[in-house]
């Protein structure tokens, strides 16, 4: 990795006044587009927009990518997850343990199904559910836990298998944010018993739309599973169960299949990035004043956040000084589910979940798209640190 340049070398400083967006898309789509425009033609052409060679050209290439036997295109990571729960038949008066610092979609799949969600908190340091919590969350209704492998970082899937094996509990990988990461030789969405992937345009590998792909290695699953996406069908116009329309349609797949070859290189520029930012922050001793991320022992991290902490309540006020040098960030995510209105009846209360609302508080997540500079890496910790060395900070 090259050397990071000082943050304070004047050389740099006519970086300073350039915007640095937190996503850029089309930067990391302009130089595909011929080869995606080609690749759409061909689905237009042959009129297969549903159910053609390329969705299954990508199933195949994710299962054997992730290590799992089967994938299964869908239409969402939301779907992926609520297809993964009705597969293995979660209903009325069921639970699922699942953390609270994390997207809705994770707890809303569980609302769906008419089964009650029950959260867990954090590991601190990994941001992932708290595997040694989990077991003081069980109770004789838990049917399943959903490990959610936070801003491309695995959840201790070690404890948490052997604790659902001890109870007989499904395991399903939220693993929308980690295609690709790593936890000892295996790999997100092949380790526990479904996996369940997103392609929003922002994931690592990111569509022109939304779509899924849920992945297991239990061959009566994936057929269930198929079955699930398909209204409950088969075979044709024969319903044995009520099942949803969930199909990842041919021209999000064409697009997505010129995309996954760029992927290992997407994910290795990611991880350089944020290698960088660990120098930078150091080197302008920020790491002083803020908590950088950490790679758990034994994963491989692929950074589709690179998500800091920034302690005493200051965290609002740092992010408002780096919009208004029009550096893009996000909080990731400022209100966790059990504090949600919608999940207010199931009667958590303040400081049930510490070190989910602690996070919720102070963590913000910077710019660390592939195509990202060393230039616009500067130019965000060089505005970091005229926050901790001026009024904005005294003030905060």
């Amino acid at each position: 990795m090259e050397a990071p340049a000082n943050v304070a070398d004047p050389h740099a400083a006519s970086e300073s006044n350039r915007p640095v967006p937190l996503l850029d898309v089309q930067r990391g789509n302009r130089p595909l587009l011929d080869e995606i425009q080609q690749a759409i033609s061909q689905v237009c052409d042959s009129g297969r927009f549903l159910h053609g060679p390329e969705v299954t050209q990508l199933e195949q290439s994710v299962a054997e990518y992730t290590g799992a036997a089967h994938a299964i295109g869908c239409a969402s990571g939301s779907d992926a997850l609520l297809l993964a729960l009705m597969a293995r038949g979660i209903g009325r008066g069921d639970e699922v343990i699942c953390p609270s610092f994390t997207f809705f979609a994770t707890a809303s799949a569980v609302w769906r199904l008419g089964a009650k969600p029950v959260f867990v908190d954090i590991d601190p340091v990994t941001f992932n559910i708290d595997a040694s919590q989990v077991e003081a969350a069980l109770t004789p209704s838990t049917r399943a836990i959903i490990p959610v492998h936070l801003f491309g970082q695995c959840a201790d899937m070690e404890a948490i298998l052997a604790l659902a094996g001890t109870h007989g509990l499904f395991v399903l990988e939220d693993a929308a944010q980690a295609i690709g990461a790593g936890y000892g030789a295996a790999k997100a969405g092949a380790i526990g018993d479904v996996g369940a992937f997103s392609f929003y345009p922002t994931k690592n590998l990111g569509g022109f739309g939304d779509g899924g792909m849920v992945t297991t290695n239990d061959d009566r699953m994936a057929q269930v599973l198929r079955i699930m996406a398909a209204h409950g069908m088969q075979p044709r116009y024969f319903h044995p169960v009520v099942g949803i329309n969930s199909r990842l349609d041919s021209i999000q797949a064409a697009v997505l299949n010129v995309k996954f070859a760029r992927l290992n290189g997407w994910t290795t520029d990611r991880r350089t990035n944020a290698g960088r930012y660990d120098e930078l922050l150091a080197d302008a001793k920020l790491d002083q004043n803020l908590v950088l991320p950490q790679t758990a022992r034994g994963c491989w991290h692929v950074w589709n956040q690179y998500t800091i902490r920034v302690p005493e309540g200051r965290r609002d006020a740092l992010r408002r000084h780096l919009a208004d040098a029009q550096i893009g960030s996000e909080v990731y995510y400022p209100q966790p589910l059990h504090q949600q209105d919608c999940f207010r009846h199931l009667g958590y209360r303040e400081g049930d979940l510490p070190e989910t609302e602690r996070a919720a508080a102070e963590v913000l997540s910077l710019p660390i798209f592939p195509e990202l500079t060393i230039e616009e890496q500067q130019t965000v910790v060089k505005r970091i640190a005229t926050f901790y060395a001026g009024k904005q900070y005294a003030a905060a």
